[in-house]
């Protein structure tokens, strides 16, 4: 497969950006050539355990001698340390870097209305419907909706069926903490295990319906409650991707102070640290029911633009063009 452009829009500025995708030759590989030539091994390559020494070999070893000191990274990834809980000196090594924390508290700050939906990550973002007569449906592209769920759990498959959903893809030079994107009362988590396919616009591309084949792990909220934002029911799903060892839960009501998981039962606030993704790229899903949310107009006309070299646009045969969101900004709000 050959390489292409792929580009963004940058909400703050509304310009066009040009990604350097990490890996991309690597994923390319992959994903053309050992997966149609030797499908063994490229299920080998996929398992958690290799994913765990490709993200070794990538992250900390190959990064660590090629740029010389997590400086030039941090310069290279055009990361702001004035954002940054912890001082440059403390951020001497590439797991330091990718688990950096953020004075979020300070630097991005939430929307004031108690009905906005917030970005859970740093991350491009777009945003789709199950439901065909949608203008966002998007069939079968990025995920199977039973098997993002799981196929034994009837009741939310149920709840979510003809909803929508927003799909973010974290980027290896980003913030990799996942916020709570709602307020509202955990109703189940649960963990659905699987592959450790790529997040890459060619690997996604390339197979079809990857974040459902991925290990996740997916959490219920109900904000239809004493609080909450007023949505419904929210599922927030956490995909686990090639190069990323694990997800670790850690939810925090202040700052970043005495984490801890999520239980049934809990009430969680809008904005506030959940998990980690250790280290890599990866993505997180938000699925919402039938009408009960809507998204921000910019979102919609970035998504459709004209002009913008977008693999998935390509791939796909219709306008997809992601839009590079900040974690707790506006991304919708609950319908009228």
């Amino acid at each position: 497969m050959r390489l292409i452009t792929h580009q963004y829009i940058e909400r703050q500025t509304g310009k066009v950006r040009t990604e350097r995708l990490f890996a991309d030759r690597l994923v390319n590989f992959l994903y053309s050539e050992i997966r149609e030539s030797i499908p063994a091994v490229f299920k080998t390559l996929i398992s958690a355990r290799a994913s765990s020494l490709l993200g070794f070999l990538n992250f900390d070893l190959f990064l660590s001698t090629k740029t010389g000191s997590t400086r030039q990274l941090l310069h290279s990834w055009g990361v702001d340390v004035s954002e940054c809980l912890d001082p440059p000196e403390y951020l001497d090594t590439p797991e330091k870097l990718f688990t950096r924390k953020l004075r979020y508290w300070e630097c991005r700050p939430m929307p004031p209305d108690p009905k906005v939906v917030i970005s859970p990550c740093e991350a491009r973002i777009l945003v789709g419907s199950f439901r065909e007569t949608s203008l966002l449906y998007v069939k079968d592209k990025f995920f199977d909706f039973q098997d993002l769920l799981g196929q034994d759990r009837a009741g939310w498959l149920e709840a979510f069926t003809q909803g929508d959903f927003a799909v973010f893809r974290l980027t290896p030079d980003k913030y990799h903490y996942n916020h709570t994107p709602v307020s509202g009362l955990v109703k189940d988590v649960y963990r659905l295990d699987g592959d450790y396919h790529s997040c890459n616009p060619t690997a996604v591309i390339s197979l079809v319906t990857p974040y459902s084949k991925n290990t996740r792990t997916v959490t219920v909220l109900d904000t239809d409650v004493n609080g909450g934002n007023g949505v419904g029911l929210v599922a927030m799903i956490e995909v686990v991707a090639l190069m990323v060892g694990r997800i670790e839960q850690c939810y925090s009501p202040v700052e970043y102070q005495n984490p801890r998981p999520v239980e049934p039962g809990q009430f969680v606030e809008k904005g506030r640290p959940k998990s980690l993704f250790r280290p890599g790229s990866s993505t997180v899903v938000l699925v919402f029911q039938k009408d009960r949310v809507v998204f921000d107009g910019d979102l919609l006309d970035n998504q459709r633009a004209f002009g913008v070299m977008s693999r998935f646009s390509q791939g796909f045969g219709q306008p997809l063009v992601e839009t590079e969101v900040r974690v707790r900004s506006g991304i919708g709000s609950a319908a009228a």
